[in-house]
């Protein structure tokens, strides 16, 4: 399928005469919910110099589209731009359905956006005659894709704006973007649901019987970190993230010692399943008491609750569905020099010899910040923690890449790149990894790495992924980076981009099952975003 490229940086392909307007058209890269009303495809900016209407704009859907999935196909007008923002090229005057606004993140917000036209169960062409008049100067359109309930996870969308008409003529179209192929998502935490304002800090893993378990922190005041009102909540899928169950809260203090609920959160979360044992694990952070100042700086030295933020576990033996009373292992691992301890937040793993390892970061006493793990040889009944990997890192999250080498990813407070360092020895020791600070770039964000063994996917390979925002300036651009040479290098052609516009970045990956990867992430669209992705996607043969 042919590939067009547009104006300012790249090529553009004209179609049409002499005279007309020019419509400029961009396809933004960003899930397309199953569970909203409205996605954008395209935005459509058309500067009104020489026309009065727009007469047509048709569409061309691939012949690899279930087109019996689509509900609905929409025209809307978005108005015109402010003087403020003259002789710059914008595609939308605002976010047009907005992953923020509260009870509303499903739906385009009609104040900024007039249905102009609906074309319900579409064919593979779609042309809409909307004579609409336009606004002298510039006119925003975008155009809205709406899926059936039933539309598979799996399916794929691949469509081009083909032509248009102002007044009654054939215009030319100049593209902004390449034409690209858009992925199914399921929007599983939406700002508002259980009358949480935010969501945020995926973590994902797969149990020993195939249930998805995503876990997160609901932040219902409003999005910021603790100390806040916070939980660690759980959905389960256990149809391979097609559908989610409703919300559990595997950790939730409440107004515990007398004091409000926003000075009890518990949050950042992080995930293991016990391979041998199928228990499930979550550890997390609890911070009672420091006011409502944000735990980061107010907690202290020492190992007691007043002081220092506790270290805390629970677990599950029927595959989720019920969770533990909260388990203390603070005395168990904490230095009480450190200032913080805490969990790297996304996920852990179960070593081949079945050791349970998390990822953990700490503030020393002289509030510089560490990456390291923790682990338990007993399925969980202990935990230690050996030395740090690399000093000025935080969240990080731990792969084993062989047998008993464990690879370390961290974030990295210097910020453009992550560091990497492996150990031999449960973290006693360290070494750099010739990749550390050099191979994945990042804005100073969570990422997600997750080890696929040959034996376990279709491909019959060693595969290393990584996810994360890439980039080294902005969250944004989600992207998927698989690695067939343990981490060494993530080829380009070994990328699938999820979603190019701006959220908070977090990410957390799972092995579906030996063909398909799934992750949870923090995207544009929604606080708690589902997407599935094959192998054969990432890496083709």
């Amino acid at each position: 399928m042919r590939k067009i490229l547009f104006i300012n940086l790249l090529l553009f392909t004209i179609l049409a005469v002499n005279g007309a307007d020019t419509i400029q058209v961009k396809q933004p890269q960003t899930p397309i919910l199953i569970d909203r009303n409205d996605n954008v495809l395209f935005y459509i900016r058309i500067d009104a110099k020489e026309t009065q209407k727009l007469s047509e704009i048709a569409l061309q859907f691939s012949d690899e589209v279930q087109l019996n999935e689509i509900e609905s196909v929409k025209l809307y007008y978005g108005g015109t731009e402010a003087a403020q923002r003259k002789g710059q090229t914008y595609y939308s005057p605002v976010q047009y359905v907005s992953s923020h606004a509260v009870g509303k993140t499903k739906d385009a917000n009609l104040s900024y956006s007039i249905k102009v036209a609906e074309n319900r169960l579409p064919d593979y062409k779609v042309v809409f005659s909307p004579d609409y008049a336009l606004f002298p100067g510039i006119n925003y359109f975008w155009i809205g894709l709406q899926m059936k309930p039933n539309t598979s996870i799996l399916s794929k969308i691949d469509v081009e704006t083909v032509s248009a008409k102002l007044d009654g003529k054939c215009a030319p179209l100049a593209f902004a973007t390449e034409r690209t192929t858009l992925r199914m998502g399921v929007g599983v935490r939406h700002a508002g649901d259980d009358g949480s304002a935010a969501f945020r800090i995926p973590g994902l893993v797969t149990s020993n019987s195939g249930t998805l378990l995503g876990v997160y922190d609901v932040r219902y005041n409003s999005s910021v970190d603790l100390q806040e009102y916070v939980d660690v909540g759980l959905s389960r899928s256990t149809d391979k993230g097609q559908t989610w169950e409703a919300m559990r809260l595997p950790l939730s203090f409440g107004e515990y010692g007398g004091l409000p609920k926003a000075q009890n959160g518990v949050g950042d979360p992080s995930i293991l399943v016990d391979d041998a044992t199928g228990t499930i694990w979550i550890v997390a952070a609890w911070t009672h008491g420091m006011g409502n100042g944000r735990a980061w700086v107010n907690s202290q030295e020492g190992n007691g609750v007043e002081t220092t933020a506790q270290l805390v576990l629970t677990k599950s033996t029927d595959d989720g569905k019920t969770w533990s009373a909260p388990i203390n292992i603070t005395e168990q691992v904490k230095d009480p020099s450190w200032k913080f301890l805490l969990q790297g937040p996304g996920r852990g793993i179960t070593m081949h010899d079945g050791t349970l390892v998390f990822p953990i970061q700490f503030i020393d006493s002289v509030r510089v910040p560490h990456a390291g793990v923790m682990y338990s040889k007993d399925r969980g009944e202990n935990w230690t923690i050996h030395n740090p990997a690399r000093s000025n890192t935080t969240e990080a999250q731990v792969a084993e890449v062989s047998p008993g080498v464990l690879m370390l990813n961290m974030r990295d407070n210097r910020g453009g790149s992550r560091a990497v360092s492996v150990t031999t020895d449960l973290g006693k020791s360290w070494t750099e990894h010739p990749s550390s600070r050099s191979v994945l770039q990042e804005p100073v964000c969570m990422a997600s790495l997750l080890n696929v063994r040959a034996e376990d996917n279709l491909l019959g390979k060693d595969i290393l992924l990584f996810s994360n925002p890439n980039s080294t300036q902005h969250r944004h651009r989600i992207t998927i980076k698989a690695s067939l040479d343990g981490g060494l290098t993530f080829p380009e052609e070994y990328q699938v981009m999820l979603d190019e516009e701006f959220g908070w970045g977090y990410s957390c990956l799972t092995l579906i099952d030996r063909e398909t990867i799934g992750i949870l992430y923090e995207s544009s669209v929604a606080h708690m975003t589902f997407q599935a992705v094959k192998l054969t996607d990432l890496i083709k043969q």
